[in-house]
């Protein structure tokens, strides 16, 4: 768990550092600091660094919420399948209740379904879980979106910015070519080429954890469906209404 975390945010710090590394190889006189380089890509930079923030800060949720305790724990599936086989449904149904995991909730619809039509047909235990871990699954799969939406709009934020930076520079070259101030066109080529920058360097290290968080969430589902289909088959071939 930490190691991951360390890993994540190591990606993110290293992109952060490598769109600066540039200005240690600059001369002393030709360097800027990072507050010059945020003030020259205007009030943009704070959009993009309030995105930076909510991709960390969703990295971080994510890795604490997508583990196999809040899915489907093995001490718990291992309880679970004690009580059914004693045929104690009541208190399989409390154990869910007390510990509510995505394992937890499928288990509980099926009980509550039994409970509710106890001459139901057994097969239609297979509906339930496979409605119920859909639901389970699509609650993880919309979850790690965001960061796929945040890959797109920092980037969207950044051309914004870009479009900005040249609408400035060539305003100041539009009416006189010979009076333009070189200040004032390479500010807005600058503040073009900073948001660009900035935006990239959001995007990239959230479509990388997007991707990594998509094949944990894949492997979670395989752990989730075998261990609901495991349990619920011991209610079918019980053939007992709790």
């Amino acid at each position: 768990m930490k190691k991951t975390l360390s890993w994540t945010i190591g990606v993110w710090l290293l992109m952060v550092f490598s769109a600066l590394a540039a200005e240690e190889a600059l001369p002393a006189a030709e360097a800027m600091s990072l507050a010059e380089i945020i003030r020259m890509g205007g009030w943009l930079m704070y959009v993009l660094g309030v995105l930076s923030v909510l991709g960390l800060a969703l990295i971080m949720y994510y890795l604490l919420e997508l583990r196999v305790r809040n899915v489907a724990p093995a001490a718990q599936a291992l309880r679970l399948r004690e009580l059914l086989k004693g045929q104690r449904p009541t208190e399989a149904r409390e154990l869910c209740a007390r510990q509510p995991t995505a394992l937890a909730s499928i288990l509980r619809a099926g009980l509550d379904f039994l409970k509710e039509n106890p001459q139901a047909k057994p097969g239609m235990l297979k509906d339930i879980r496979v409605s119920e871990g859909a639901r389970q699954v699509g609650r993880m799969q919309n979850m790690i979106h965001y960061l796929l939406d945040l890959s797109a709009v920092a980037p969207m934020v950044g051309l914004l910015g870009t479009v900005i930076g040249l609408l400035k520079a060539f305003n100041s070259v539009a009416f006189d070519v010979a009076k333009a101030r070189p200040m004032e066109l390479a500010a807005g080529v600058g503040q073009a080429l900073i948001t660009t920058i900035a935006g990239l360097i959001i995007a990239i290290p959230a479509m990388m954890a997007y991707s990594w968080f998509r094949g944990r969430v894949i492997k979670l589902t395989g752990r989730l469906e075998g261990t609901a289909t495991d349990l619920l088959a011991i209610l079918e071939n019980q053939g007992d209404a709790p």
